[in-house]
């Protein structure tokens, strides 16, 4: 028992250390995205304030892959110190689901942190079309049995999981149109080949803005600050439906609490000051810390949540 004790007092020392001495040198976020998205800016900006917080440089690796799994498997394989962290988000939990066999486990591979934003996505029409409520798709698509079109970027992605639980909560016979990026996405609505299209905020403000094409409801349970007189999905009939995509830090399995803790502390500290939030918000995110319980238990009832929309989807595993 001595030596049992003895040795708990030195792992608790060493990580101690470890803590008083964190960060050594620059911490990197590696990103499942690409350049210029939505997850991308944020993290770029939480990066930027970060920096300021920890004394080192925060920067961001962009390692783009299906289904995250590049990132996500440099994380896990990484030193367990601090220093190299994964920007989880909703596609995360889904690629637990989606694919067959992954090179790190989605739950255990990996230590959570905080959650740093959350964003919904928008139901849109073509304004010259006469849909201009869910409640006008929803009477279109029961007296026009599986006529009626919903198009999305990717299959198995968040807009069109997110299009496939609008599908089977509202019980419509309606089908699934994907396409290649957004662009087309839209310019399918505009030529009324789809009748709706499901999309993340923030790239078609703009076509938003221009009215070019009309946006009937959002999939957030509140309503966008951006679009005060559009209603939520559930306000338009569809009681329950709410999909809200969100950004997260973790860090590899067994990096010592007191980092983890040191680097919750960082990131709550950083979404809380007025000039994210304002940065965030311009993008359509919400800016919001949590604890690391809080994030596990985000991750754990997606994972169930997304697995279970794919299986009513009959998505194949990739």
């Amino acid at each position: 028992m001595r030596y049992f004790l003895l040795g708990v007092a030195g792992l608790l020392g060493a990580n101690f250390a470890l803590a008083q001495g964190f960060p050594s040198k620059p911490v990197r976020i590696v990103l499942p995205f690409g350049a210029g998205g939505v997850a991308d800016i944020t993290a770029r900006v939480l990066a930027q304030k970060m920096t300021e917080g920890v004394g080192q440089q925060v920067l961001v690796e962009n390692r783009p892959s299906a289904g995250g799994i590049v990132a996500a498997e440099a994380v896990a394989k990484a030193e367990p110190d601090g220093h190299t962290l994964l920007l989880l988000s909703n596609g995360t939990a889904v690629s637990a689901s989606l694919f067959k066999q992954l090179p790190y486990d989605t739950l255990t591979s990996f230590t959570p942190i905080s959650t740093v934003g959350f964003f919904g996505m928008v139901l849109l029409a073509n304004p010259d079309a006469k849909i201009a409520s869910i409640g006008d798709f929803l009477a279109f698509a029961k007296s026009n049995p599986g006529k009626a079109n919903i198009g999305t970027i990717t299959i198995g992605g968040t807009q069109n999981l997110a299009g496939e639980l609008f599908r089977s909560m509202s019980g419509v016979d309606a089908q699934m149109i994907p396409f290649k990026d957004t662009p087309s996405v839209i310019a399918a609505l505009r030529s009324n080949q789809i009748h709706l299209a499901v999309e993340f905020l923030a790239p078609v403000m703009g076509q938003i803005k221009a009215n070019t094409v009309r946006p009937i409801a959002v999939t957030a349970a509140r309503r966008y600050a951006g679009l005060p007189a559009v209603p939520t999905v559930a306000e338009g009939g569809i009681a329950g439906y709410e999909v809200a995509s969100w950004n997260a830090l973790s860090a590899p399995a067994k990096t010592p609490r007191p980092v983890i803790d040191r680097l919750n502390r960082e990131v709550a500290t950083a979404v809380s000051t007025v000039e994210v939030r304002d940065k965030l918000a311009a993008l359509g995110v919400e800016a919001r810390a949590s604890t690391p319980d809080e994030l596990q238990k985000l991750l754990v009832s997606e994972i169930a949540r997304w697995g279970a929309v794919i299986e009513r989807a009959r998505i194949p595993r990739q």
